[in-house]
């Protein structure tokens, strides 16, 4: 089956050069991947999808946020992304990106005022994509959206560069929990696993844990590549090993671009269009990437073996897309593969 999705458009900044914003942090020593403001293609997708079990449906706890959208595909005009609904201590709720690569949530100022808590005393140290900052820190008594609970918990005040949410919903609380995201019906369900397989017309993706964070193994062209699954980051990003495994120089129609975090640090990156990416039994087409010598690859020590991590272009392309953090899989369905309702009630 092949699936045409068409390209995003990009916009350009006056100085020619288009701005890549980072979402994640990774509060302490987590980690987190790229999120640019420029949109990038989506990658056109061809599947063979394998036989499997009809999916029961899942526990459905949802909370109503005051802005209509949970999930919202990757288009033309645009890059997708996944807001959780968040209740702190209670109040809001307020809406946090929710990030399989940042190892804490954060948030921004406005939503410490709303809180009414005043910062620590200690500020924290706060490890980004581009490079590391100290920043203030409140202390919350709970968080909760759907099954998940956290309490309580130390969150870092970023710098606001979220596009519009209120900072980000990390991967603390997560081990046993399943993320159901519906791009084509606006839908999040965040639930216990209770280790269901895949519906009619899925693929599955194997996952593992890599310094904790969930990655599955690819091949980029005929390359052996580590893929981080990075729902926090807007652009594919890969080091500089998976570069130089392609190619040794990037060719003379790379777009450079600059990529900037909530350290507000600054890096630069070539964006090249990839081979296909295989991705259990997909094949990913028309994927750029955006390829720099990243300050979080070098932290995490994933500078040697080519890496890369799957950010919304990619993830946000697809029509359903459940995490199970407790089977340690990926299950995916493309769009235009919505043949069996039920799964995904």
């Amino acid at each position: 089956m092949a699936i045409s999705i068409p390209l995003v458009a990009k916009n350009r900044l006056s100085g020619g050069a288009a701005l890549l914003c980072r979402v994640a942090v990774c509060a302490f020593v987590g980690a987190s991947a790229a999120w640019p403001a420029t949109p990038e293609p989506p990658p056109a997708i061809a599947s063979t999808p394998p036989a499997a079990a009809q999916e029961p449906s899942p526990a459905e706890v949802l909370v109503e946020a005051p802005e209509p959208k949970y999930v919202a595909p990757t288009l033309r005009d645009r890059i997708g992304r996944i807001w959780a609904p968040v209740l702190i201590n209670g109040k809001g709720p307020f809406r946090l990106v929710l990030d399989t690569g940042a190892s804490h949530s954060a948030i921004i100022a406005r939503v410490a005022d709303a809180l009414g808590v005043a910062a620590q005393t200690d500020p924290i140290l706060v490890r980004g994509v581009t490079g590391s900052a100290v920043v203030p820190a409140v202390r919350v008594d709970r968080m909760e959206v759907g099954d998940l609970l956290i309490e309580p918990s130390t969150l870092p005040i970023v710098a606001d560069v979220f596009g519009g949410a209120e900072g980000v919903l990390g991967r603390e609380g997560l081990p046993d929990k399943r993320i159901f995201a519906d791009f084509g019906r606006d839908k999040l369900i965040i639930s216990r696993s209770h280790r269901e397989r895949a519906g009619i017309g899925f693929n599955t993706i194997p996952l593992k844990i890599t310094r904790g964070l969930l990655a599955a193994d690819v091949r980029v062209g005929s390359i052996r590549t580590l893929a981080v699954i990075d729902t926090g980051g807007q652009q594919t990003v890969g080091n500089l090993a998976l570069r130089e495994a392609l190619m040794k120089y990037p060719p003379k129609d790379a777009i450079g671009e600059d990529i900037i975090g909530v350290t507000l640090d600054l890096q630069h990156g070539d964006t090249i269009a990839a081979p296909p990416i295989e991705l259990g039994t997909l094949k990913l087409r028309q994927v750029r990437v955006t390829f720099a010598d990243m300050y979080l690859f070098n932290h995490l020590k994933m500078t040697h073996e080519p890496t890369l991590l799957i950010g919304m272009d990619v993830l946000g392309s697809f029509d359903v897309l459940i995490i199970d953090y407790r089977m340690r899989e990926m299950q995916i369905r493309t769009r235009g593969n919505r043949t069996v309702p039920t799964a995904v009630r």
